[in-house]
């Protein structure tokens, strides 16, 4: 099946995830004019996207349990409505943990309603170009740096930080619940599969699924992931306030996220052709061992045009790298228990993405500077890329389909 509606679902999709996740990440924007305004410290509001990332990871699951049950639109729905009413809630707080409740709670935990069911939604309707219609439906989290985090800063530096995260909450509703209502599962997507070739009752496809937990293959999998996100969320999130301190303006420094976007489009082709060449563990290391010294780079930075040049590595290294995990499990894992195993992957990512914005806060509550924060971050990005040298070689978990060596 290739039914030209599942084009209209993936532009949808590809919009829907765009606003959404540009709606989460662009909390950098505003840590400088919310700790000039509240005084509240950096590490306290960044301690709302640690919140987020946390609850973001644990939602996906129930979001996307929810979504099996009921579909993807009325996840999508409920998500859009939940998103729009933390960023409200948030915009008004005058105490700290309300604001962390409304944006790390209530808004980045909607996040984790826009992956899964819409990627879902997305395959249903693909015999052919699948691969395609699932990347055009992930680029929307890469062009939301680009897209969302220059129109926050361009509204904070017009109306405020409060009214402009209140704007884009009412702007985000107002896009994403009609474009909701294009989504639609495909049909006949529930046929019977289990007279299909390699098909397992569904006890023990769930006994496959935490054999496969327990794996070496997925715990290689999930620490260096975990370390991955560990190493990069951190001069993600503090990079724009760095910049600032730097003697940036708010718009320029926001620009560096572009930037970022930009180069990580790029970097999952290029890596992307160099896994099919070289092998993905292979690529896996050499881009973890690049987004170390990336970060590490940042520490001799002097003006915007370094930081351009850093954006570019760091922006080509991470976008790169995280799409190839998913295709390293595949090749460990049998596709009757990937959902469990992407899950659980994601799940220790998101964790790893928590310690990165309140880390740096601290640090730099602590120091005054954000020079041990790169430091820490390089290190963090070593320990990622010698990790992956402990992948082990893959063997038959969960099926009985044969596993090619990375």
């Amino acid at each position: 099946m290739d039914n030209r509606y599942g084009w209209v679902v993936v532009a949808a999709g590809a919009l829907i995830t765009c606003l959404a996740m540009g709606a989460m990440f662009a909390l950098p924007v505003y840590l400088q004019p919310m700790a000039d305004e509240t005084g509240w410290s950096r590490a306290g509001i960044s301690g709302a996207m640690t919140l987020g990332f946390v609850v973001m990871g644990v939602g996906g699951f129930l979001w996307g349990t929810l979504s099996d049950r009921i579909g993807a639109r009325p996840v999508v729905l409920m998500a859009a409505l939940l998103l729009g009413a933390g960023l409200i809630i948030a915009s008004r707080a005058t105490n700290l943990l309300v604001f962390q409740i409304a944006f790390g709670g209530l808004a980045c935990g909607s996040v984790g309603a826009f992956f899964a069911p819409l990627i879902a939604a997305t395959v249903g309707w693909f015999d052919k170009h699948r691969s395609l219609a699932v990347s055009l439906v992930s680029i929307g989290g890469g062009v939301a740096p680009m897209v969302m985090t220059p129109l926050a800063s361009v509204l904070i530096g017009a109306y405020g930080w409060r009214s402009a995260m209140l704007m884009i909450a009412i702007g985000v509703m107002v896009v994403v619940l009609p474009t909701a209502l294009l989504i639609r599962g495909a049909p006949m997507q529930d046929a019977d599969t289990s007279s299909s070739p390699g098909a397992v009752a569904p006890q023990a496809a769930g006994s496959s699924a935490w054999a496969a937990l327990r794996t070496p293959q997925f715990i290689v999998l999930a620490a260096t992931f975990f370390l991955c996100c560990a190493a990069h969320s951190g001069p993600i999130f503090h990079t724009v306030s760095y910049a600032e301190i730097c003697g940036a303006s708010s718009l320029a420094a926001a620009s560096i996220y572009s930037v970022e976007g930009v180069a990580g489009l790029f970097g999952r082709l290029i890596f992307g052709v160099l896994g099919d060449r070289v092998g993905v563990k292979r690529v896996i290391i050499g881009g973890l061992l690049l987004q170390a010294v990336g970060i590490y780079s940042y520490i001799y930075v002097s003006g915007l045009s370094d930081f351009y040049a850093r954006a570019l590595v760091l922006g080509m290294a991470y976008g790169g790298v995280m799409p190839l995990y998913s295709i390293l499990a595949r090749e460990y894992f049998s596709q009757n228990v990937m959902g469990t195993v992407l899950g659980a992957a994601t799940m220790t990512s998101s964790i790893g993405m928590a310690f990165g914005p309140v880390g740096g806060g601290w640090l730099f509550d602590t120091f005054g500077t954000y020079y041990w924060l790169y430091i820490a971050s390089a290190a963090i990005g070593l320990a990622a890329a010698f990790m992956a040298l402990a992948f082990p070689p893959p063997r038959q978990v969960g099926g009985q389909q044969v596993l090619r060596p990375a």
